[in-house]
């Protein structure tokens, strides 16, 4: 999901995998600390390269070549990479130790990070951006499990309460952080230092992560469905190679097979949820509306937004001819108003319930709306300062839906359920993510033969549509969120 903000798991980011019931481990209080600090900055790596190749895009797509097939995977491969994968990450560190994972998560993550900055070829990035998407699904998931290891469950709330904070900044300054390395242009590099930077950061996280993460041996016994995972990747490399390839080079037969090919290993990963013993979607979930209706709301919702995003950036640069910095600095009042309604929220899930989805919907609306209105209606470009209201209003009913959305969702899922509920729900918002980022930058190319307000008039209009359709499926969802519904 390539987003100034949090769009997946980041800004209140559930493990696949609930937290060990062992005993804490007995750590001093300032080691336990230690142990944190790896935990949010390797998540904070993850979430500031899940964001930088929003701004980056346009700078790769003409340095590499690739064009706008390129700019479609750029935002979808990494989100692809992390949602098929993450539930098997969760799993992975159950069976072989989740510090291990971590380790071996994070180190790779580095290294594809520096892959991504040697790149040569729209190809190599694609394969880079893959890779690291991949390793982070290694990562993020034990972050969770290492705390509960650790910290006595009274006192993990102080711990729990420092992501969302952390994840907001990340989110605010990834994006400002890639415009500034690339207008920098150090030692004539471009847009490369914003990945080489990792082998600094990515490197040090790792050391401390070796001196200071507890070991714990994972419990062999633990069931893996790696069909499963394998399935769902060639769905959704089918689906979104078909819908890239058909949308730049022509619906020719390749990416029409590509499309059937992914349908087909949809049916047989379908199958396989059925059938397996562990499965990464159990099918009870599926047989609860409440549920189901989330998932798909969440589908919707996701890909919408990390279209929208990436759209936007697209449109500052492209459209208006904004340096990558000042693009990053046009999108700040979004991501402040994401980070806002997302701690204003917080209190207010238990007494609105579903009700604060659809009001984050409205403000999504509204400000999409708003924003439609001014690209539609300016004779050349609007102004700049004329574009922070409606910035802002779209980042207030976004961060008003993240988070809730999950809440809400899993609000009447049984206690047996709730691990792989989120887990779920989790990988899925990545999936959409991906969707989103080719789907939505695809309707923008298409229709750019008319100019980018033409582009940007239209996509704002299906982003509106898909928002309105989510606001139907809200009455659909439970009505609390799941520690209301035992009061």
């Amino acid at each position: 999901m390539d987003s100034p903000a949090p769009t997946h798991a980041h800004d209140a980011p559930p493990p696949p995998s609930p937290p060990d019931t062992a005993p804490p481990a007995p750590l001093t209080p300032r080691k336990r600390w230690a142990v944190l600090a790896v935990i949010i900055a390797a998540d904070v790596l993850d979430l500031v390269d899940a964001t930088v190749t929003n701004i980056a895009a346009p700078t790769i797509a003409k340095d590499l070549g690739g064009g706008p097939g390129l700019i479609q995977w750029l935002g979808a491969s990494y989100a692809l990479a992390l949602g098929v994968l993450l539930v098997l990450g969760g799993r992975l560190g159950d069976k072989y130790g989740r510090r291990r994972l971590f380790l071996l998560g994070l180190g790779g993550f580095t290294l594809a990070s520096v892959a991504c900055g040697l790149a040569f070829s729209p190809e190599s990035i694609t394969v880079a951006r893959l890779a690291q998407g991949a390793f982070g699904a290694l990562v993020i998931p034990q972050g969770f499990g290492i705390l509960g290891s650790v910290w006595p469950r009274e006192e993990i709330g102080k711990a729990f309460s420092l992501f969302a904070p952390a994840m907001g900044l990340s989110a605010v300054g990834g994006p400002i952080l890639a415009g500034f390395l690339i207008d920098a242009d150090l030692a004539g590099l471009g847009w490369r230092p914003m990945f080489l930077i990792n082998l600094v950061l990515g490197g040090a996280a790792l050391i401390a992560a070796l001196r200071l993460l507890p070991k714990d041996p994972g419990d062999r016994a633990t069931s893996i469905d790696g069909a499963g995972s394998a399935l769902l990747g060639a769905t959704m490399l089918g689906l979104l190679s078909g819908l890239i390839e058909g949308s730049t080079n022509g619906w020719t037969p390749a990416p029409l097979l590509l499309i059937a090919a992914g349908l087909a290993f949809f049916a047989l990963f379908c199958r396989r949820q059925r059938t397996a013993p562990n499965p990464l979607i159990q099918p009870s979930l599926l047989r609860n509306r409440g549920f189901t209706s989330g998932l798909v709301l969440c589908v919707a919702f996701s890909a919408a937004v990390s279209g929208l995003l990436y759209v936007i950036s697209l449109y500052l640069q492209e459209g208006l001819g904004r340096s990558p910095s000042d693009t990053a600095l046009g999108l700040v009042p979004l991501s402040a108003g994401i980070v806002i309604a997302s701690i204003a929220c917080h209190g207010l899930i238990g007494k609105l319930g579903r009700k604060l989805v659809l009001i984050g919907l409205l403000i999504m609306l509204t400000g999409t709306g708003y924003l439609l209105a001014l690209v539609a209606n300016s004779p050349t470009h609007p102004a700049g300062w004329a574009l922070l209201p409606p910035m802002l209003i779209i980042g207030l009913g976004m961060g008003t839906c993240f988070g809730t959305v999950y809440d809400i969702t899993i609000g009447d899922i049984a206690p047996d359920e709730a691990g792989s509920a989120s887990g779920s729900l989790s990988a899925v918002q990545q999936l959409a993510n991906a969707i989103g980022a080719a789907t939505v930058v695809t309707v923008f190319f298409k229709t750019a033969d008319g100019g980018p307000a033409h582009a940007m008039t239209v996509t704002l209009t299906v982003v509106a549509g898909v928002t309105l359709l989510c606001c139907g499926l809200v009455r659909l969802l439970p009505r609390k969120a799941q520690a209301e519904q035992h009061h």
